[in-house]
């Protein structure tokens, strides 16, 4: 229950992040959907079985806000999981390398289905018509940005879970004596 807690605020910032504060900014144009660093959190350091329902509650409330084909976000984030969830039981290496290669490769594979989605929906002059610098830019900043990010949350997470068993500790202390 309490990791709920601290995820659901998490998503909750994330997505107030995404949608409100960062289109005001000129220069995070090319900004990636910060999903991805829950979703990638949850698949590195989340060994419980609820997390593909939770990654798909996060799929579909993206899909929800945005205007994207429906299915998107939880197929591209469902995908990111298993690949993840396979590595990690091959390699089984949570080192930066390892964090910095699978966020590549999840920004990449949420790039191509987003092209995929929109080949389907309009046809071949999309692919022309689509602005690639606005593709690259977006894997730049993930590059940078997912293993800040997946890092950040891991600190949180585990400064939540202190805080959390400081205060049980501290209330057992006070009501038992």
């Amino acid at each position: 229950m309490i990791n709920f807690i601290f995820f659901f605020f998490s998503n909750l910032i994330l997505v107030i992040a995404q949608t409100v504060v960062i289109p005001n900014f000129s220069w995070f144009s090319y900004c990636f959907d910060l999903m991805i660093i829950n979703v990638l959190y949850l698949s590195l350091f989340s060994p419980h079985y609820w997390v593909p329902f939770w990654i798909m509650i996060i799929g579909i409330v993206m899909d929800s806000l945005s205007g994207a084909p429906f299915f998107l976000h939880t197929t591209a984030y469902l995908c990111i999981y298993l690949i993840v969830f396979f590595l990690r039981r091959l390699v089984f290496q949570r080192s930066a390398l390892f964090v910095f290669i699978v966020s590549l490769a999840s920004v990449c594979i949420y790039q191509g289905l987003v092209m995929f989605s929109v080949f389907l929906l309009q046809g071949h002059k999309a692919i022309t018509a689509t602005d690639y610098r606005l593709c690259v830019g977006q894997v730049i900043w993930a590059a940078v940005g997912i293993p800040f990010g997946v890092w950040f949350i891991k600190t949180l997470h585990q400064k939540f879970l202190y805080a959390v068993k400081q205060t049980r500790r501290h209330v057992v202390r006070k009501y038992r004596g």
